[in-house]
Parts: structure tokens; C-alpha cells; sequence
């Protein structure tokens, strides 16, 4: 009996597991056609039955990743890293996003940790080595705005992506206006997002929504508008449907395009899709330029260094554009770039989640330069704009700065709701740095005049060469946030010295101080070469007085100056420090003064030009002292200043 109950169990596992293996292959279709709701019940139901697998954990992750869901994303990674089966290094990134949305900041560090370690060549791991401090410097940008939920026209479902026109707030909304019969997106479970219009009242309320055209309000999605100036053009995003037909790529999958309409008559016509859509990839989201001549869109286009990156095109009058161009490893990362919206004052505020963040798409700030060029600094806009969810779909009226932005943050009406702003303290877009210094004497701490000074990548690779003005003075325009080299050469007579320096993160001034020590020193009676020529200790071994071969090589030095001046004298002093006794170190240095001077006879000097005596510790240069217990508290630092050998000048 046992015997059959044991085999029962056997081909009942045998049959439930084969039921799950079609259940996940059910499920992969669905993953892969991105019906990401269908396909997380289905792996849902898999793994609680307890069908343990790497790539059900994955794809679970995944299904909940890209639906915005980070927290719920983090509870099946979580189960992917307890297998302890090797990943790809990009689990590592996407947990530790999740993770954030949980506030597990130190956990999901350590996250990105693993991910450095595993690909230290993406940006993201880069970005993140390079700026551990990120979750302080964001803190620091914070506080700047006010923010409210924009109250009534938010929908339990998803609101986004907003666009002013005159006096409407032009928005996206997944809520079902449609009746029973309205399609639902199996991506989301919910309705095909449409544009929808709210007049800002007087008082700067919403009012209540209404469908935005029947003319540009299709079966499928519309979303994020953008308007010209003159209100008469729009762009905006629909997924691959034009003139009545959907447009599916070599995977059968409908993907999202760009379109442009125009007004007539009080009524949106002319409907035309751009010209660099592909059926192979997604255009989405767009922007204008302050002179409406730059598109700025998103896109995982060939090119595209990420999940999606953000473009800019011309704008050639007409139906004509230029060729789209990357806005390159500044902007874009190997994450996801979105959101685009460019201000009158030619900012650029967009939606990542490559850039350092506090959790899922984070809002950034960029100053454009007049040739559409991003400068060097990405600012993090901060809290409360941003928080440990989803942000995006920012816009701003420069003038009134009140403003409006995208959150499926906690607290909200529906997936994603809408939230409206008052910026009360701007943001720094620009930092400006200025390094300067001083050229001085290392010895008399006197000016340099007219010291050249050069400034280096950590390259060495020279940036600007200028001269010091009559005061010593030099400076240079830099980037923040930098690492350099500054090399100072004086005129004639000195050495070179450098510097490696830092400059801050925020505006201001980088102060560095590089003395510089002459090479040639003026020769007078009682000068010591030692000083001069830096020789701080001739070392013996314990006990002993032989020259070893590196003290020899700092008497050469001693050496080629007296040969160079054949009339010089020089008296040779040994000191020691206090350890030991009195008597023994007066002779262990006399002994080695002795054999110094012993070593430069050999080498040809004249036995009348040399004198050597030992001191011992008679001559100390702290209250380094041993008396009367033979001992001190002194550091080996300390001592090590009172051992030493001077090579006194006595005539030349």
C-alpha cells in the first residue's frame, strides 16, 4: 500500500506539473505580445502552486516592472536573487529600482553594487560609482515646489501626459467614457487612453473634462499632445493606426507612432503620420523648441542607446523634417529617457529611470545650449515633484510658474493621476565654477610672478595654459563637478609643481594653492645642502655606521654639488634620536658622521674640505626627549624628524 501511494504521488506531481508547463507557455505568448495583465494572473497561479522557476520569477518581475507596479515587482525579485542562480546584470538594476519604491534605499545601493560589479561599462553603474552621495545631493535639490493632486479631472484609471493650448489643460485618460462595449488594453486592463480638454478657470481650477476631438480620438491610444505657439498645429502619440488600418511590426506587435494635425475652421483635420515612423519601432511623445523648428520626441529607433532615448528633429515647414539625432550619453542612458518638454527659456525637463533617481521615472532638468546641445549637468528635480514611484509628463509656464506633472505615487485617485505645481524657488541649471590660485615660493611664501600655469584633464591632456599676472594670481573658467590637474612652472630658477583638484557641484569659486620650490638656491656660508636638496635622513642599519646603497644615492647629490664648486668646505653633523642612552648615541652618530665622510674621500673628495662629528641627541628639534627613563611618548613621525644628517656650508 505504501508502495501505491508513493507512485499515486508521483504521477499526480507528473500531471500538475505538466498542467503548469502549459500554463507558462500560455503565459509566455501572452508576455511576449505585452499583455502584461493576462500574463501575470497566469504566472501568478504557476508560482503560488509552487512551480519554482527562474524565468517564471523573471517574467513576473517584468510583467509588474514595465506595468509601473515596482513594489510588487520587488516581491518576485526578490524570490529571482533567493535562487541564487546566476542573472544578467540588468535584474540587478531592475530590482533595485523596485526596491526603491519599497524606500529600501540601502538594500537597493547595494543592488547597484552588484550591478557595477557585474557591467562596469553601462552609464547607469557609472553614474551611480561616481556619485554615491546621489540620495544627499537630490535632498539638497528638493523643497522647491507645491504640490496638490489636480483634483477633479483625475480618474480612478490613468491620467497623464498634459499639454497647455490656450486656455485648456489638454490630458490623457485611460477611463471608460465608451460605455460596455469599450475596448481594454491587455497590457493594463484598462481602457485605450484618449485626449480629453479641461478649462483652466480664472483662478487657475480645472474644470470639469471633456473628450478633446472625435477627430483625433481613435480605437486605439492617443496620448501627449503638444501645440505651436499660434495653437493652429499639434503633435501627438497614437499607436500604428492610420486611415482607418493598424500597422503591426515583424512581430505582430502594434507599436506607437507619431502624428500631426492642424486646425481649421475650429476643428482638427489634415491628420498625417511623420515621416521617420517605422512599423519597427516606437515614436512617441513629443516637444517644440521655443521657436516651434525642433521636434524632440522619444524613441527606441535604430540608434537608441537604451530602452528608449530621447530624439530631436527639424522642423522644415510643411510635411518636411530633418534626420532625427540622438541627444546623446548626457540625456540618455541604457534605461528609459521619456517625456520630453522643452520651456521658452530652452530648458528641457524629461522622464528617466537610467538617470540617479529616488525610485522608477524620476523628472530631470538640463539646459539646452542655442544649438539644441545638452551642457554638462542633469539635475534631479527633487521632492515632492519626484518621489519613490513613477514621475513624468512634466510642464511648466515659465511665466506664472505654476505647472503640472504625472505620478502614480501613493495617494492618488487612480493608476496614474495628474499633479499641479508652484515652483517658489528656481532651479540652478547652469553651474559655473572658477579655479584660481596663487603661484608662491615653497620656502619664503613669496609671490610668483608670471608663473605659467597649465590646466589638465586627468588625461594630462592640456585644457588652457596662461601666465600668472604680477601678484601671482591665475584662474580659469571650469565645469563643475570636475576632476583636473593644475601644474604651476616658475620662471627661471624654479622647479614645477601640480595639483589634482576637485571643483564643487554647485557655482562658485575652487581655491588651490601650489608653492613651487626653486632649483637653484643661492650658495652662502652656513646654508645646508640636506635642506636644499631635500635629503632628510642618511639611513644605516641598526646599529651600524656602513653606507647602505640607498643612502648612497642621496650622497651623490652631496657629491655632484661639491664637485660643481671645488672650493666648497663642508662640515658633515649626524644626529640621532633620544632612544637609547646618551653616551651610545653620541658615538653611533659621531661613528657614522665619520664613515660619511669616509664615503665622499672615496669618491675623490679631498679629505681638507670635509669635517664630521656626531651630535647625538644633543640638538633635538621637538621635546622629543627620553630623560630620565629613557622613554617617550613620541610618535615615530616625531622622532624620525631628529634623526638626520646635515652637509653644512663652512666656505665655497
Amino acid at each position: 500500500m505504501k508502495t501505491r501511494i508513493i507512485i499515486v504521488l508521483l504521477l499526480m506531481s507528473t500531471f500538475s506539473v505538466l498542467g503548469q508547463k502549459v500554463q507558462v507557455k500560455k503565459a509566455d505568448n501572452k508576455y511576449d505580445k505585452f499583455e502584461y495583465i493576462d500574463a501575470i494572473e497566469i504566472y501568478e497561479r504557476v508560482a503560488n502552486k509552487g512551480f519554482v522557476s527562474a524565468d517564471v520569477y523573471q517574467k513576473l518581475g517584468n510583467a509588474y516592472y514595465f506595468n509601473a507596479e515596482l513594489d510588487k515587482a520587488a516581491g518576485w525579485y526578490t524570490k529571482l536573487m533567493d535562487l541564487g542562480q546566476t542573472v544578467e546584470p540588468e535584474y540587478y538594476f531592475r530590482y533595485s529600482q523596485s526596491l526603491k519604491s519599497l524606500g529600501e534605499y540601502e538594500k537597493a545601493n547595494k543592488m547597484l553594487d552588484k550591478f557595477y560589479e557585474l557591467k562596469g561599462e553601462d552609464s547607469r553603474g557609472k553614474k551611480y560609482e561616481a556619485n554615491k552621495d546621489y540620495l544627499q545631493v537630490i535632498q539638497e535639490n528638493s523643497g522647491r515646489f507645491v504640490v496638490e493632486n489636480a483634483g477633479s479631472i483625475n480618474s480612478k484609471y490613468s491620467d497623464y501626459g498634459s499639454a497647455i493650448n490656450g486656455e485648456y489643460l489638454i490630458f490623457t485618460s485611460a477611463r471608460d467614457t465608451g460605455g460596455v462595449a469599450s475596448r481594454k488594453h491587455k497590457w493594463t486592463n484598462q481602457s485605450f487612453t484618449n485626449l480629453y480638454q479641461s478649462k483652466v478657470s480664472s483662478s487657475g481650477n480645472l474644470e470639469k473634462p471633456e473628450r478633446f476631438s472625435k477627430a483625433i480620438n481613435s480605437k486605439f491610444h492617443e496620448s501627449t499632445p503638444i501645440f505651436t505657439k499660434d495653437g493652429q498645429t499639434m503633435y501627438f502619440t497614437r499607436n500604428n493606426y492610420t486611415n482607418g488600418k493598424a500597422g503591426k511590426d515583424s512581430e505582430r506587435i502594434i507599436l506607437l507612432k507619431l502624428y500631426k494635425a492642424t486646425l481649421e475652421d475650429g476643428k482638427w483635420t489634415n491628420e498625417v503620420e511623420l515621416p521617420f515612423n517605422s512599423n519597427e519601432y516606437s515614436v512617441a511623445h513629443p516637444a517644440l523648441s521655443p521657436d516651434d523648428k525642433t521636434l524632440y520626441f522619444a524613441s527606441d529607433m535604430p540608434g537608441t542607446l537604451g530602452l528608449s532615448d530621447i530624439f530631436k528633429v527639424d522642423v522644415l515647414g510643411g510635411d518636411s523634417y530633418g534626420t532625427p539625432v540622438n541627444l546623446g550619453k548626457t540625456i540618455n542612458t541604457e534605461g528609459r529617457e521619456t517625456f520630453p518638454f522643452v520651456t521658452d527659456e530652452n530648458d528641457l525637463y524629461f522622464a528617466s529611470d537610467g538617470q540617479l533617481g529616488l525610485g522608477g521615472l524620476d523628472i530631470f532638468l538640463i539646459s539646452l545650449e542655442e544649438d539644441s546641445k545638452a551642457s554638462k549637468e542633469v539635475l534631479n528635480v527633487g521632492a515632492p515633484v519626484n518621489s519613490k514611484n513613477d514621475d513624468f509628463g512634466f510642464l511648466i509656464d515659465t511665466a506664472t510658474k505654476v505647472g503640472f506633472f504625472t505620478s502614480n505615487r501613493d495617494g492618488g485617485k487612480g493608476n496614474d493621476d495628474i499633479y499641479k505645481f508652484k515652483e517658489q524657488i528656481p532651479p540652478i541649471t547652469k553651474c559655473e565654477q572658477t579655479l584660481e590660485g596663487v603661484a608662491t615660493d615653497e620656502d619664503t611664501a613669496l609671490v610668483i610672478p608670471n608663473a605659467q600655469v597649465t590646466l589638465l584633464d586627468l588625461e594630462e591632456n592640456i585644457i588652457e595654459q596662461k601666465y600668472a599676472d604680477e601678484n601671482g594670481r591665475y584662474s580659469f573658467d571650469v565645469e563643475c563637478d570636475t576632476e583636473y590637474i593644475v601644474r604651476v612652472t616658475g620662471p627661471d630658477g624654479y622647479s614645477s609643481a601640480e595639483k589634482f583638484v576637485k571643483t564643487s557641484r554647485s557655482s562658485g569659486t575652487t581655491s588651490v594653492e601650489i608653492p613651487v620650490k626653486k632649483t637653484k638656491t643661492k650658495i652662502e656660508k652656513d646654508v645646508d645642502l640636506a635642506t636644499i636638496f631635500g635629503i632628510q635622513d642618511i639611513l644605516f642599519d641598526l646599529d651600524k655606521s656602513k653606507i647602505r646603497p640607498d643612502a648612497a644615492a642621496k650622497l651623490a647629490i652631496v657629491l655632484e654639488v661639491m664637485n660643481q664648486y671645488p672650493n666648497m668646505t663642508i662640515d658633515v653633523r649626524s644626529h640621532t634620536d633620544c632612544r637609547q642612552t646618551y653616551d651610545y648615541n653620541m658615538a653611533l652618530s659621531d661613528r657614522r658622521a665619520k664613515a660619511t665622510v669616509a664615503w665622499l674621500v672615496r669618491k675623490g673628495i679631498a679629505k681638507d674640505r670635509l669635517t664630521g662629528q656626531g651630535y647625538g641627541e644633543s640638538q633635538l628639534l621637538n621635546d622629543c626627549g627620553c630623560e630620565p627613563t629613557n622613554d617617550s611618548p613620541c610618535s615615530e613621525e616625531e622622532h624620525q624628524k631628529n634623526r638626520r644628517s646635515e652637509f653644512k656650508i663652512v666656505q665655497y
